[in-house]
């Protein structure tokens, strides 16, 4: 008799699985690439020695790691949120580089005392990248365009607009695609080390006001509703026009404050290629961390972690810094299997019924 295997939705994800799936993800990623390591000569032990350790015993190392985590962070809330509300914003890039151009336009433009200017920086990339990324959120409420596809198209538009600027009307002096520097008002101060800025303040901010957002707010409690039972929240009340709308507004500010701060805090001008793909890196950060924004900020510190250690393993063991892109696809790849096997279980069919763990039934034989 031929058993037959078949994917049944679960009905409850183990805790084990829940908690572990990220751990195992994680290890899953550095095994295998450990691979092309071995295969150009590397010796992956000291390789993962020194991007996980020794980038974390010296302040220019964690100086590193805070300002890569910063926008991994905010722009992987601006993925986390919707999430729980059951969509996917796909476009925090084009929100990130949304908030990149308004905050810098205005750090170029307005000569107002340091205090004011950031302030008016920060709000105004907020603001600018919030309806920027409500479109999105709108069409899904109003049309039930998928999100995921109007998301992503409105981040090339974003990042294709910026090139036209760069060659344009915020090209700065001497011919380069980028723009002026920011004048010193319009920089983020540093602290105790030249590349650490005051920016990386918002991590536990956002980590505050994220948690509190979800967890003791009427308007997280709906998010996470509908997420998990939309059916249910309908009968309920609540509107999911309006979530799916305000979610989006929120992962826009936050994926837009994002740019600002990584141009102001650490490149000091805005160029077509300042974004190593933070917001795409994000959407792993997301899932990565997907079971609390605490997690998601410990998500965003492991890539911070990666990226950092990967551009010094880079220089000092002439190790391509392309191999950290791998690392971070292979989680990226991991994820989605854990994903699927989280939500999903194979059950064996053996005379007509499944195998639960029970005696096989033969029923139907002879």
């Amino acid at each position: 008799m031929t058993p037959a295997i078949e994917v049944e939705s679960r009905e409850s994800t183990p805790r084990w699985l829940d908690y572990g799936a990220p751990v195992l993800t994680i290890l899953a990623a550095l095994f295998v690439a450990a691979i092309p390591l071995l295969w150009i000569g590397a010796n992956p032990i000291l390789v993962y020695e020194q991007i996980f350790l020794d980038s974390l015993l010296d302040l220019g190392g964690i100086a590193d790691i805070l300002t890569t985590a910063t926008p991994l962070f905010l722009a992987g809330l601006a993925v986390y949120i919707p999430l729980k509300a059951g969509l996917w914003n796909i476009g925090a890039e084009g929100q990130l580089y949304v908030g990149a151009i308004v905050g810098t336009y205005i750090g170029l433009n307005y000569g107002v005392p340091s205090y004011v200017l950031l302030v008016l920086m920060m709000l105004a990339s907020g603001l600018a990248a919030a309806l920027y990324g409500a479109i999105p959120g709108y069409l899904r409420a109003e049309h039930d365009v998928n999100e995921i596809i109007s998301s992503l198209m409105l981040t090339f538009a974003a990042t294709t607009f910026t090139g036209y600027l760069l060659r344009g009307p915020l090209q700065g002096r001497g011919g380069q695609t980028a723009t002026d520097r920011l004048p010193a008002a319009a920089e983020l101060p540093t602290v105790l080390h030249p590349r650490l800025h005051v920016g990386v303040g918002i991590l536990a901010i956002a980590a505050v006001l994220g948690t509190l957002l979800l967890t003791r707010t009427r308007l997280g409690y709906e998010i996470t509703f509908i997420g998990s039972n939309p059916a249910a929240a309908k009968q309920a009340g609540i509107s999911s026009y309006k979530i799916y709308i305000l979610v989006f507004l929120i992962g826009g500010f936050l994926a837009g404050l994002a740019g600002i701060i990584e141009i102001a805090g650490v490149h000091g001008r805005l160029f077509e290629s300042f974004s190593p793909g933070y917001g795409f890196t994000a959407v792993a950060v997301a899932l990565l961390g997907r079971n609390g924004v605490f997690r998601v900020l410990l998500a965003a510190l492991f890539f911070g972690v990666l990226t950092a250690g990967g551009t010094t393993v880079a220089i000092t063991m002439d190790v391509p810094n392309a191999l950290v892109d791998v690392i971070v696809a292979l989680t990226i790849l991991f994820l989605l299997t854990a994903e699927f096997i989280t939500e999903y279980r194979l059950a064996v069919t053996v005379g007509g019924k499944p195998d639960t763990g029970s005696e096989p039934s033969m029923e139907g034989s002879t």
